[in-house]
């Protein structure tokens, strides 16, 4: 999440967390490895570009209760997902208690079952909309067509209470949250394996159960239900708070300053950065019609997320041209490229950039002929070919 302006925003700008706005840089997507020469135009980013964590969802024949219990058929076929990291990867160390993800689908849901095992579960946040990272939390992020645009979030705490958003484009490109948009026929249920709220015993954690309707994450008139072979981004975050317990409740433990300590975020697949809205360094979910009973589905990256690394790099080196000199570069080279065809897989693929003082559009060209672009606000899509 990110701080609005509403009355809202004082208290967000007050919290600084994985939803905090602009930090400083950007960043990309992918296989670089550590201790890249000066000469890499990689290099000093091999941080954000890892590659992403992927998971193949299966159809579920019959839909699961959304109850919050793990315990139906459907859930003990699916597979979990790895154990969460920390959100910057293996620079922190690993999270102190376990979290992971279960998904299957059928033509009308996304379905998504998430266990966060802790001694002490509790939550104080009860209105929708809350901004619910301030409790303990489990977050969803979804962004279907995979051009970090016009994507989705969604917080549950363990009371069960929502906060959901949805946002145009990342905060770091001068965009803000759609606080009042609902994730209209959502379903949702937490069990907790403990008491909630009791500092007098020992839990064991609680577990969280979604069904996230195909239309309501789609923008246009017709439901985009996917088949064999769609691919999304998402990610799953969990917000942490350390806590003590004073007269018998929940104390966010402060540091010297009186304020409370930062939050661990944990997430599934690690983003390089404190800050969940860089939707390229996402996971990749990919459906499969195959039923959940078999798991047979081997995931490959795509040719093309291959190819847009290149694209997030001139994108994250624009930026901090511009950050220095005030405008964006038309030259590769400047940017650290030693020319415009560059190697994927072993074939050759042709960059381009047109650039102005505020504007520019990088483009990458590969054997097929298909031409992926991006832009200054780091919208990826595919134009005309290159001449």
């Amino acid at each position: 999440m990110i701080r609005f302006c509403t009355a809202l925003c004082l208290a967000y700008l007050l919290s600084v967390n994985a939803h905090a706005i602009n930090i400083q840089g950007d960043g990309p997507t992918y296989p670089r490895q550590k201790g890249s020469s000066q000469s890499d135009p990689f290099a000093g980013l091999e941080h954000l570009f890892s590659e992403p964590k992927h998971y193949v969802t299966y159809f579920a024949e019959q839909a699961p209760d959304i109850d919050g219990n793990l315990d139906e058929e459907v859930w003990q076929q699916a597979l979990w997902t790895d154990l969460f990291v920390d959100i910057e990867g293996d620079k922190k160390p690993k999270p102190a208690y376990p979290t992971q993800v279960k998904m299957a689908w059928d033509n009308e849901y996304l379905y998504i079952a998430a266990e966060l095992k802790e001694p002490h579960v509790w939550a104080t946040l009860t209105n929708h909309d809350e901004v619910i990272f301030f409790d303990n939390d489990f977050e969803v992020f979804i962004d279907p067509d995979n051009d970090t645009h016009q994507y989705f979030e969604v917080e549950v705490n363990a009371l069960n209470t929502i906060f959901d958003l949805f946002l145009t484009k990342p905060y770091r490109n001068n965009s803000g949250a759609l606080i009042a948009w609902d994730l209209h026929g959502l379903k949702s249920a937490v069990q907790v394996q403990g008491t909630l709220n009791n500092p007098g015993d020992t839990d064991k954690g609680w577990t969280v159960e979604m069904a996230i309707p195909f239309r309501s994450v789609t923008v246009g008139n017709n439901a985009l239900v996917p088949d064999e072979g769609t691919l999304w981004r998402i990610n799953f975050s969990r917000v942490q708070w350390d806590v003590d317990i004073v007269d018998g409740k929940y104390v966010k433990r402060k540091g010297a300053d009186g304020k409370p300590l930062p939050e661990h975020n944990w997430v599934w697949s690690p983003q390089g950065v404190i800050n969940m809205h860089y939707p390229e360094r996402w996971g990749y979910l990919y459906f499969s019609r195959k039923p959940t009973s078999e798991s047979t589905v081997t995931f490959a990256m795509p040719y093309a997320e291959k190819q847009k690394q290149y694209l997030w790099l001139i994108y994250y080196r624009q930026k901090e041209h511009f950050n220095k000199y005030g405008k964006y570069s038309k030259s590769l080279k400047e940017l650290g490229l030693k020319g415009s065809k560059v190697t994927v897989e072993g074939q050759e693929n042709q960059l381009s950039l047109e650039a102005g003082t505020l504007q520019f559009l990088a483009a990458i060209q590969g054997p097929d002929g298909k031409v992926w672009s991006i832009n200054e606000n780091g919208f990826v899509h595919t134009i005309k070919g290159l001449k």
